[in-house]
């Protein structure tokens, strides 16, 4: 007998439902692999799933933010996937109290932007070492 149960320190993705377009890897162009690890890990606290080298010349490191169903890749040696580092701009990462995100952060070290209220939606702004920009947002009625 084959034990086919899945460990505990496994996720799991549900399948995909016939008609969906699941949006769940963002490639994010960085010029230094270890140093964007080191501040997506250690300062964002993004989970590390995946951290391979498939072929020489090749590597694809993976984080997903707590609590997303999406997640992003660091690549090099992908053609596909080259773009210029520091051009992806305004990733959202939506939160439930984002003046609690925003102090986590900064004790982190993230250097971020004060909150603003840009209509009734609120947005606190930041970037990676390579200047891909991302923003907190916190939308109340959430």
């Amino acid at each position: 007998m084959t034990d086919t149960s899945t460990p505990a320190n496994e996720v799991v993705n549900p399948p995909v439902p016939p008609g969906t377009l699941l949006l769940e890897l963002v490639p994010v162009p960085v010029t230094d692999i270890e140093r964007s690890k080191a501040f997506y890990a250690d300062q964002l606290g993004f989970r590390l799933d995946v951290d391979v080298s498939p072929t020489p010349g090749v590597r694809i490191v993976q984080f997903t933010p707590p609590g997303s169903a999406c997640s992003i890749a660091l690549a090099e040696g992908l053609p596909n996937l080259d773009m210029p580092p520091g051009t992806l701009r305004g990733l959202h990462l939506v939160v439930a109290d984002i003046e609690a995100a925003r102090a986590e952060l900064v004790q982190r070290g993230v250097e971020v932007g004060e909150v603003e209220d840009l209509g009734g939606v609120f947005y606190a702004f930041f970037a990676d070492p390579d200047g891909n920009t991302w923003c907190l947002q916190h939308m109340p009625w959430r």
